[in-house]
């Protein structure tokens, strides 16, 4: 600082032009340790547990799979269920109709079986197969005979 207080700094003669100096740098050298490579046992292990749990993983996705499968096939069996019970229902219907003695007087009547006694078409239906067939033979003599003029 003094140089600065008698004056001007670029005519001081004390002061030379400084030569750049050279930095040195001391060059160090560090060992790195490399680890040595997987021996082969502990490799295959690795390997191992790899392919292990892509079995596993395998496994689990493949029953997924199925239980889906099984869930698709009930819901089609369930709805091919409601259509037959929905045809049966439509059956049943039509059996109850096909029963009905009002039809079935009707059918007789138009086949020609005449029907002259209520007590006798009871009998008939309450008695066996015998009764059965020797009440319709007799209803059929009657029927031919009486149709007769």
């Amino acid at each position: 600082m003094p140089g600065y207080i008698q004056g001007n700094l670029a005519l001081d003669p004390k002061r030379k032009p400084a030569a750049p100096q050279r930095v040195k740098i001391k060059e160090t050298t560090k060992v790195m340790y490399r680890k040595s490579a997987l021996p082969a046992q502990e490799k295959l292990l690795y390997l191992f547990t790899v392919v292990l749990c892509i079995i596993v993983a395998g496994v689990i996705v493949w029953r997924y799979a199925a239980i889906y499968q099984m869930n698709a096939d009930i819901k089609v069996m369930q709805e091919q269920i409601k259509e037959i019970e929905a045809q049966n229902s439509a059956l049943k219907q039509e059996v109850y109709k096909l029963q009905s003695p009002e039809r079935l007087k009707e059918e007789a009547a138009r086949l020609g079986f005449n029907v002259t006694d209520e007590k006798q078409s009871a009998v008939a239906t309450t008695s066996g197969t015998k009764a059965k067939s020797t009440t319709v033979a007799t209803n059929s003599k009657s029927s031919k005979t009486s149709s007769k003029p």
